[in-house]
């Protein structure tokens, strides 16, 4: 007797779900499908709807955080090069206080586009400051990219990940800081690294635990590693070290950073190589003698005795980092408690600022580079931020977004769904380095590049000419206040040093 009809229909069925499961395991354009074949279309089901249901019934599209609906589509449409524009106007309330004005030229700058006569293909973004150049570091340079990947660890993130990372700066010219858990072989794909040595020191530690020069310089070896970053304190969790749970940690991991498997891997809160600000610009001399590299620092802001004192130390002693990173407190890749992620350090803004005034008072800001981070990968806060007195901006999690985050927010748990913040192998699998690199690469290449739209609008040739007095901020529905009141600057704080505009100008004339 022949099957019923209801029963072809359901082998039919069958066959096309083995074929879409089949399809989804196996293509590598969309880690969600490769984790989660077939019921991973209903995610993308739901997204295609999602601005209609939403409208009505659940969120707007600037409500959701820490990034927006629009911020993510920004950075995914730029990523995949696919149309990143908004259309019908503005959705955001631009009296809301607090909220970035930009005041364009009535004379902007006119930069060719793709097929009009005198466009280059190969022109782009760059810093204004030499890294290690005040200091005259043996291995000083000018970075190629004035937007680099911030500090996110193997371990934190996955191997894949960290390599997609890497390959990705390197096809956009940028920098990779490694983050405190040491340099791995994902970190060794092609990208100039900044390395970055946390309170464990991770790839430079003895037996003990403590500081090894002899390891640090084997490391050194290995690695195309430009810089060195002295981690003090991050955004994330400021004044408590790092944490990365047993679950994450492999065999691999365990051998980079020299620890045991089966125990939560904690970094100490405080450095054991010094105890002050002299001997930690003991230690950075140290450094950077011992390899010829630029030697910076990295820290939250909290009690500013610590800038003053530094301050003071690099007028008076000539020691001095040769960059400093701002990281703001809204910074979040790493898992915190909630109190120190809601309420410890300063937010980017107040942070970095407080940091810049006191070393600019003591007429020193000019000796160090200065690097931002804390949700800066946006062109508006990335523009605000390079006027505020930053030479370089560094993004974390837009960078994540790049790869395929989705912003789960399961980063803590070991199962984020893209396979970007955990070592699962089943999730792992589903992000395809290859594929996700380029998409860094493209990112990045966007913010640079309109970065550089912002400038020309405001009638100047790079994002780092830009006066602070081109930035508004809204005080209410009636009023705003230019940037450079609103923080308290006076008048030649943010702009590079005479020279180094000099040096740009001639390079682009």
């Amino acid at each position: 007797m022949g099957l019923s009809v209801s029963a072809w229909v359901a082998i039919a069925l069958l066959a096309f779900l083995i074929v879409v499961a089949i399809y989804d395991v196996t293509q590598t354009r969309r880690a969600i499908l490769r984790n989660f074949p077939i019921v991973g279309h209903f995610r993308y089901m739901l997204e295609t709807v999602g601005p209609e249901l939403r409208q009505y019934i659940v969120t707007g599209n600037d409500e959701e955080r820490p990034f927006t609906r629009d911020q993510r589509r920004w950075v995914y449409s730029s990523s995949k090069k696919e149309n990143n524009y908004f259309g019908f106007g503005t959705d955001n309330d631009p009296t809301r206080p607090g909220y970035i004005l930009i005041r364009h030229s009535a004379f902007p700058v006119q930069a060719p586009h793709a097929g009009e006569p005198g466009y280059d293909p190969a022109y782009k973004v760059t810093p204004m400051r030499v890294l290690g150049g005040y200091r005259k570091r043996k291995h000083a340079f000018r970075p190629g990219s004035i937007v680099n990947v911030s500090a996110m660890s193997y371990g934190s993130l996955s191997g894949p990940a960290v390599e997609a990372i890497n390959r990705g700066v390197a096809l956009a010219g940028a920098l990779q800081n490694t983050g405190e858990g040491g340099i791995s072989d994902h970190h060794r794909r092609g990208g100039d690294l900044i390395w970055q040595i946390g309170t464990g020191y991770f790839g430079c530690r003895d037996e003990r635990g403590g500081f090894s020069l002899d390891r640090f310089l084997e490391s050194v070896a290995t690695a195309k590693v430009k810089a060195i970053e002295i981690k003090l304190s991050q955004g994330a969790k400021p004044g408590l070290g790092g944490v990365l749970p047993a679950a994450k940690i492999t065999p691999e991991i365990a051998a980079i950073r020299g620890i045991p498997m089966g125990k939560d891997c904690i970094s100490p809160a405080a450095h054991a190589a010094f105890s002050d600000v002299s001997s930690m610009l003991d230690f950075i001399e140290q450094l950077a003698d011992a390899t010829g590299l630029p030697v910076g620092i990295k820290s939250a802001v909290g009690d500013m005795s610590f800038w003053q004192e530094l301050a003071r130390q690099i007028d008076v002693s000539k020691r001095a980092p040769d960059f400093i990173t701002i990281d703001g407190g809204e910074g979040g890749t790493g898992a915190a408690p909630l109190v120190f992620t809601d309420h410890v350090s300063l937010p980017f803004k107040l942070g970095f600022t407080e940091v810049y005034k006191t070393l600019a008072q003591r007429g020193v800001a000019e000796q160090v580079v200065f690097i931002g981070s804390g949700k800066l990968g946006f062109p508006e806060s990335g523009l605000l931020a390079l006027a505020l007195g930053c030479d370089m901006i560094n993004v974390a999690r837009e960078a994540m977004l790049a790869i395929g985050c989705i912003q789960a927010q399961r980063c803590h748990t070991g199962h984020c769904p893209t396979g970007v913040a955990t070592q699962n192998r089943w999730l792992v699998r589903g992000l395809d380095p290859t594929n996700k690199s380029a998409r860094l690469a493209n990112y990045l290449m966007t913010l640079r590049k309109d970065l550089m739209q912002l400038a020309n609008a405001c009638g100047k040739a790079h994002p780092a000419l830009v006066p602070l007095d081109a930035l508004e901020i809204v005080d209410g529905d009636t009023s705003t206040r230019s940037a450079r009141a609103a923080y308290g600057y006076e008048a030649a704080w943010g702009l590079p040093p005479a020279d180094e505009i000099a040096l740009h100008r001639a390079s682009i004339s």
